[in-house]
């Protein structure tokens, strides 16, 4: 099984700032993806295209 690495101190800070309606919408695998380097699905890039820059 693969060890699960600490997530980036920033994007965990990013992720705590997004609206509560947002972060009840992303999945398990979503998150994981937002803090991780997997290429984000593209259900997490349509849920966050009005907070990306």
């Amino acid at each position: 099984m693969a060890e699960k690495k600490e997530p980036d101190p920033q994007k965990l800070e990013v992720l705590r700032q997004l609206p509560a309606e947002i972060l009840r919408q992303l999945t398990r695998e979503e998150v994981d993806a937002f803090l991780g380097d997997d290429p984000w699905p593209d259900s997490l890039q349509v849920k966050l295209k009005d907070y990306l820059t």
